[in-house]
């Protein structure tokens, strides 16, 4: 992919890849533990548990995927378990450092069934479809338009009888006033010396650090994309993280009814 957005999550994948993931100051590079990073990839054993227990309650009690799609894989925190479960993963990830990260993480933990590969608008390294394609908090830092049609691809890399787990943000819990959506002309930031940017997170950047945008979808969109893809229904998770409001969708593709 290309645009100020990758740029600033490839510099991100550069300066701190743990911590662009999980915005807590023990997952910055200059004071991750061992300990820190194992309750790191344990929250991503905690996040696949928590996609295939959805998939089987709301798209197929019979949820068993042999392939599995992982676009926004940063260092392999969720890419990895679900590795365990399935035969084969690919992870996508735009900056190149983070899917470097990725693989050392992989070849640490024995885990040899990842395929790592570089995202671009297009997916254009992706082969064959997939039972399972998940996404979570990767979406929010790419704007919108492209992110629209990521979404689309991504549906079409979905087979039939498979289950997608795809996570967006739609709004922020700081406009109540105007449901979540910022005020139309929203009032000028105040000046911050050094220019400095701000991070969605639980605590606050230093000034060198790259911006980490947060962009809304527009559910009705999505839904739209959905159905056109010929999902007939879907289920949603609300989410929040820092007061960045979103939805997980579940949904599966039907299999072809054979004349």
């Amino acid at each position: 992919m290309s645009g100020s957005t990758d740029d600033d999550w490839v510099q991100w994948g550069e300066r701190d890849p743990y911590f662009a993931v999980i915005t807590d100051p023990k997952y910055r590079n200059n004071q991750i533990t061992q300990a820190a990073k194992k309750e790191f990839f344990d929250t991503g054993s905690w996040h696949a548990a928590y996609v295939f227990d959805a998939c089987r309650r709301f798209v197929d009690p019979a949820f068993a995927p042999s392939r599995a799609l992982d676009f926004g894989c940063g260092v392999g925190r969720v890419a990895l378990p679900l590795a365990e479960r399935v035969e084969t993963v690919v992870g996508l990830d735009v900056s190149p450092a983070m899917l470097a990260e990725a693989r050392r993480n992989a070849e640490s933990q024995g885990v040899s069934n990842v395929e790592w590969q570089l995202s671009d608008d297009v997916l254009s390294t992706v082969q064959g479809r997939f039972d399972l394609v998940h996404s979570c908090i990767t979406f929010q830092h790419i704007d919108t338009p492209r992110g629209r049609q990521l979404f689309a691809r991504l549906l079409e890399l979905l087979d039939e009888g498979g289950a997608g787990a795809i996570q967006v943000t739609y709004g922020k819990s700081n406009h109540a006033a105007t449901f979540g959506q910022p005020p139309s002309e929203p009032p000028a930031p105040p000046p911050v010396a050094g220019g400095l940017r701000t991070l969605i997170g639980r605590s606050s950047p230093v000034q060198s650090d790259p911006a980490m945008p947060m962009n809304p979808y527009n559910l009705s969109e999505l839904a739209f994309l959905l159905q056109n893809a010929g999902i007939r229904q879907f289920y949603a998770d609300f989410t929040d993280h820092g007061g960045e409001l979103g939805v997980f969708l579940f949904f599966g593709r039907p299999r072809s009814v054979a004349e």
